[in-house]
């Protein structure tokens, strides 16, 4: 399966190199390793078989077919071209510790909204595949799968919009899901919409795949999993979605604390960087900034980045975590 990362603060930037690559469990780490606490502690009764199995099936080890960054830059607003931050995208088809553009982004630049996504290749290995996909101020990223999606993809665009439809750009079954979720959120993609607005269009595009396979018969019914992440920069909404009676989705975590530890300028953070980068022992300045002083943020991801399991909340199955402009959390179940 893909892995994504999502970084959203109202005050605090994070440093693209400290969240996506030098943690030990960093998410460009992830392509061969996976940390995945607490997922089967809440399933009594499945045997240790089963849960490996279940591991396997959800949690592929191998993510090598692209990566993908966009993150909140405020040029265009200091140029008056638009109101707010605005998304920047990098996608590469390289693996991303042999992708020196990609290294170079991430050690430069900072910013106060992020999502990143590896991708493990359910059709063509293109740049256009690659997560997260913009409209407007909105991305949108998704790990997972769509049940029958070549017997569905017509019937898909039939219901997308116009300006939806012409934004799709690549052939995933991801990016599809995306313009089904704009079209239901509305034609304004430079504005933004309250986060219940977002979460009920996110809901119902999880819906009309869910009908449009139903509508070819119970004997091609296949499960999907959708992981589903999107954002305008200042909220955030995340979905954890399997339609199975007894399996789970692929994993998903959340945290309002793990940003220190991923923040070289305090004192947790994993490598150490910050007493050699904040210390002045002759002027008296200790090193690093105080952990409590780091600003409200949420995290959410695939996998936790840190080992301190916790910091990291496991999402339950068909549950919405929502992040508001406050930075304020909460989980609510997936209405169909």
């Amino acid at each position: 399966m893909c892995r994504w990362f999502a970084y959203i603060s109202n005050t605090e930037p994070c440093l693209l190199e400290d969240i996506l690559i030098r943690p030990q469990h960093a998410l460009t780490k992830q392509v061969n390793d996976h940390y995945l606490p607490h997922l089967f502690h809440h399933m009594p009764g499945e045997t240790q078989k089963q849960e490996q199995a279940e591991i396997k099936l959800r949690n592929i080890l191998h993510n090598t077919d692209g990566t993908g960054v966009g993150f909140y830059s405020w040029v265009r607003d200091e140029y008056g071209e638009a109101e707010g931050a605005r998304p920047m995208i990098y996608k590469t088809i390289q693996p991303p510790g042999n992708d020196a553009n990609f290294q170079s982004l991430c050690a430069n630049t900072s910013a106060l909204c992020v999502l990143a996504h590896i991708r493990m290749a359910t059709s063509a290995v293109h740049m256009y595949n690659n997560h997260p996909f913009a409209f407007g101020r909105h991305l949108f990223m998704h790990n997972g799968t769509v049940a029958n999606f070549t017997d569905i993809r017509r019937e898909m665009t039939a219901l997308m919009s116009p300006k939806a439809h012409a934004a799709v750009q690549g052939s995933t079954d991801s990016e599809h899901v995306a313009a089904l979720y704009m079209t239901y959120l509305g034609e304004d993609w430079e504005r933004k919409y309250p986060l219940q607005e977002m979460k009920r269009a996110l809901d119902r595009a999880i819906g009309t795949v869910l009908l449009l396979q139903k509508q070819l018969g119970p004997e091609k019914a296949q499960a999907n999993s959708l992981n589903l992440c999107t954002t305008d920069g200042d909220q955030l909404v995340a979905v954890r979605f399997r339609n199975h009676e007894v399996e789970q989705p692929p994993s998903l975590y959340y945290s309002t604390q793990a940003g220190a530890t991923l923040n070289r300028k305090y004192p947790d953070h994993p490598n150490g960087e910050a007493a050699l980068l904040n210390a002045d022992v002759e002027n008296g300045i200790p090193a690093g900034r105080k952990t409590e002083e780091h600003g409200k943020h949420v995290i959410v991801a695939s996998e936790p980045t840190t080992y301190r399991q916790q910091d990291w909340k496991l999402i339950g199955k068909n549950m919405a975590v929502m992040v508001d402009e406050d930075m304020n959390v909460t989980v609510e179940p997936v209405v169909l």
